[in-house]
């Protein structure tokens, strides 16, 4: 067993940082509004995949005050296609309170900013260390897993109580001089070298520190217990299309899944003896003549999936069902809506060449 020396890992791991960091747009300025705004998107979401959001949000809404000013779907607009959308909401209610409570400058203590809407201890921890340069922790997955394995530290990370032993640890061992780097370091270390599965160990700028590789339990670590099932609903969706050029779209509900995000009308199969077809005609007020079939398309929330099959076709208006409207493609372009729906839109469209 070795000897945890945390100067020796500290100075290790900064050092690797500084010259190895990727170049990501996030890590060119300290303004804590962009940080929060690229920690709000990297959550739950790829690097790669939220690069060219993060450099469109910031174009159109560069303060606090443009976003706080923003109408709903011009914000679900720019969020379209990154999914969890209750964190744009969260994050445009934070910095609401922010340009009314505090003067537009984000608070530099943890308990103020822990009480702003949408903030949880690990984004508290990065804006006060990436944008202040405080010594605070800021434990995500990729610090627990390098830890779990620094410091072999055997507790279920999929227990929320099992994240206090983390930020401990990262209190105890952060450098105090330059905690953006040290905090930075031990994200950057869990994303492109200590990975979930295969770690690059022989490549691993702190390897001389972890018990795990000296112990040979790298890829028994961390200790994570797996997530339940998710629930699967079945769907029949309808991209419907009357003389006009226009296609019905319906709007969801104020709240839960999808908040005011658009879809295309859809039909729950909960009883088979039920044909969707006739349901459709008679929810959403339309004569409908089945073309076309699109395809079958599935996606995956984090607690339940849709499974799709989707057909397109013509539809004469008998009475119009509410939060539905009639848009035409320039106007399906400006509404926020889901991946799931751009998906089968995309099908629709390229059908349709």
């Amino acid at each position: 067993m070795i000897v945890f020396n945390k100067n020796t890992f500290r100075k290790s791991l900064i050092k690797w940082y500084l010259e190895e960091k990727r170049n990501l747009p996030w890590r060119e300025t300290s303004d804590p509004y962009k940080i929060w705004v690229s920690e709000i998107m990297l959550q739950q979401t790829r690097v790669d995949t939220v690069i060219p959001y993060y450099n469109r949000f910031i174009k159109v809404f560069p303060t606090m005050n443009d976003l706080a000013t923003a109408d709903e779907e011009k914000l679900l607009k720019q969020w379209e296609g990154l999914g969890y959308y209750s964190r744009v909401r969260n994050l445009q209610a934070g910095v609401r309170e922010v340009v009314e409570n505090y003067n537009s400058i984000v608070p530099k203590t943890r308990n103020e900013i822990l009480s702003l809407k949408g903030i949880g201890p690990y984004t508290a921890g990065a804006i006060l260390s990436i944008a202040y340069g405080k010594p605070e922790h800021a434990v995500d997955g990729n610090v627990m897993r390098v830890l779990s394995r620094v410091l072999l530290i055997k507790e279920d990370i999929a227990l929320p109580k099992t994240k206090k032993i983390f930020e401990q640890a990262v209190s105890e061992i952060i450098d105090p001089q330059d905690p953006s780097s040290f905090n930075q370091g031990l994200m950057e270390l869990g994303a492109v070298i200590c990975t979930p599965t295969s770690p690059k160990c022989l490549l691993c700028p702190v390897r001389d520190n972890c018990s795990a590789f000296y112990a040979g339990e790298e890829n028994r670590l961390p200790v994570k217990t797996k997530n339940k099932k998710t629930k699967a609903l079945i769907y029949d969706v309808y991209v419907t299309q009357n003389d006009k050029k226009q296609i019905l779209m319906e709007k969801r509900a104020e709240s839960g899944l999808l908040a005011n995000m658009y879809q295309f009308p859809m039909i729950e199969h909960v009883d088979k003896n039920i044909d969707s077809f006739s349901l459709l005609q008679d929810r959403y007020g339309i004569n409908f003549s089945k073309e076309i079939e699109l395809g079958t398309f599935k996606h995956v929330f984090s607690h339940l999936t849709w499974e799709m099959k989707c057909f397109a076709g013509h539809a004469e208006e008998i009475s119009m069902y509410e939060n539905c409207k009639w848009l035409t493609i320039e106007e399906i372009k400006e509404v926020p809506m889901p991946v799931p729906m751009l998906k089968i839109w995309q099908a629709y469209i390229e059908r349709g060449k």
